[in-house]
């Protein structure tokens, strides 16, 4: 399975974040019902992150999908598969076992 990526809107297409950036980025989780289980946008606050070495979900962390796919200012839809995401255990009380996530994704800054 694995994660599919849907722009919105398009960013510069030569700026991309390379394993062990750190990149800041806003988003919007749903699960497969529409509901939203976390944002940075409702904290008002981008969330930053080490990209590529394991500490964010797999969908979000692997060339050539997930977030190294989006080039600076890009805004995009991933959608992740629970292989991809939290898979069997989810991620209690918030995410059941076997979830689909998408997020909406806007890569604001590669440090």
């Amino acid at each position: 399975m694995g994660v599919t990526v849907r722009v919105i809107t398009a960013g510069d297409k030569k700026t991309y974040p390379r394993k062990g950036d750190v990149v800041t980025i806003h988003y919007v989780g749903r699960l497969e019902d529409g509901s939203t289980f976390d944002s940075s946008l409702d904290r008002g606050e981008p969330f930053r992150t080490e990209i590529g070495v394991g500490k964010v979900i797999k969908g979000w962390d692997e060339a050539p999908s997930g977030v190294p796919q989006l080039s600076l200012g890009e805004k995009a839809i991933l959608t992740a598969t629970p292989d991809y995401a939290y898979g069997s255990r989810g991620f209690p009380p918030v995410i059941p076992p076997d979830s689909t996530l998408h997020f909406e994704v806007e890569l604001l800054k590669i440090n």
